[in-house]
């Protein structure tokens, strides 16, 4: 059997370096085709070199003459959609609404995409969705919880008539427990310091307010079409119950492993089989506890913000996903106190201005308008 061809859009980040450790782990069963990183090209060019793709996108064009010279064998090219054509998988971890394009890209060529850009399902949901039809298109979550879930509706023969509710679990974050009195001067560096997981700046400081939550809220409901009402968020500090899914009989069905991104990562790549290597195996004789809890949603404004603006539906959660990724630059430059991040984007949203959503055009003139508000709402 030959390899599965892979690209890894974002490959410098978190998710693409994981990708890539899949790729080591289960030899001769992948083949990386296409790497593409914005403009860290130190790292492009040593995975290059590695794994010999066919094809490299480098968004920065002032350094892409190095890395064409650093790469004779490769062809350099400036459009992450670009590395599309030669695979069969294409991982999507370029972060934010950057990886609209890649997304809309992979799905209108047929191809499946492991999706961990949430961004770009959540922002155009409208522009996505007829997509996913497209012959040979498929579309796997590499979101932990939505890996879970989509692992657990696979005991059901009749999932769209057989879910109760969809229950996303979420760690909590680095403040969970704490007060808003408690969390009024926190440091970017004590948000940055999550209990459980590596990630990247942005979506680490997303899990720290719990718009991370409420936007895989969103994301729950456009890829499963479960309705607001039977999606519930319970925080589970442990991150070892990744998330669940109970049936109209009352069983409730869980995807539990420690936490391991190279789980969904190779779930997604392998689908619908599964790769050989253990990655996030229990020892159930040391595990301990499971605790869960309500979320604190007086304290954590973001995930009520996140419900509020996809029932609304249409470019409100791109609103709210634009509106979010500019609070959280301005908070990571230190222009922005960590409890100003809601306050924000619940400015943004109640300014929210309906609009047309059927385009990709329409989607990214509603995803700058909210950036240009959000500006607006910033402080002095």
């Amino acid at each position: 059997m030959s390899a599965v061809r892979v690209a890894i859009a974002g490959s410098s980040g978190s998710i693409g370096t994981q990708t890539l450790d899949v790729v080591r782990a289960e030899a001769g069963r992948y083949e990386v085709v296409a790497l593409g990183v914005g403009s860290s090209i130190d790292v492009l060019i040593a995975q290059a070199l590695e794994f010999r793709p066919k094809v490299v996108a480098v968004a920065d064009e002032s350094k892409r003459a190095e890395v064409a010279a650093a790469l004779p064998f490769a062809e350099v090219v400036a459009d992450f959609a670009d590395l599309v054509q030669s695979a069969d998988v294409v991982v999507n971890a370029v972060v934010g609404f950057a990886g609209l394009a890649v997304t809309v890209g992979t799905l209108r060529e047929g191809k499946r995409l492991a999706l961990a850009n949430k961004e770009s399902l959540i922002a155009a949901g409208p522009v996505v969705q007829p997509l996913r039809s497209t012959p040979g298109a498929e579309l796997v979550p590499v979101d932990s919880e939505h890996c879970a879930v989509h692992q657990s509706l696979r005991s059901s023969a009749f999932p769209d008539r057989e879910v109760a509710r969809i229950v996303l679990t979420a760690s909590g974050g680095p403040f969970r427990g704490r007060t808003a009195e408690q969390l009024a001067s926190v440091r970017v560096d004590e948000a940055l310091a999550h209990p459980t997981w590596k990630m990247g700046p942005k979506i680490t400081i997303d899990s720290s307010t719990l718009m991370n939550k409420g936007l895989e809220v969103i994301e729950a409901h456009e890829l499963f079409g479960t309705p607001y009402d039977q999606i519930e968020v319970v925080v589970h500090p442990q991150s070892v119950v990744h998330s669940m899914a109970e049936f109209t009989d009352g069983s409730t069905i869980a995807q539990l492993s420690m936490p391991d991104m190279r789980l969904p990562i190779g779930y997604a790549l392998a689908y619908p089989a599964r790769i050989g290597t253990p990655f996030g195996r229990i020892d159930w004789g040391t595990l301990g506890r499971l605790d869960f809890e309500a979320p604190d949603t007086q304290t954590f404004r973001c995930l009520p913000l996140a419900y509020e603006a996809g029932r609304v539906g249409s470019t409100a959660p791109a609103w709210l996903s634009a509106a979010n990724e500019v609070a959280v630059d301005a908070f990571l430059q230190g222009r922005l106190r960590w409890s100003q991040i809601a306050e924000v984007c619940d400015a943004v949203l109640q300014r929210y201005e309906p609009g047309p959503d059927a385009t990709v055009a329409d989607i990214i003139a509603a995803d700058a308008r909210a950036r240009a508000v959000a500006q607006e709402e910033l402080p002095e």
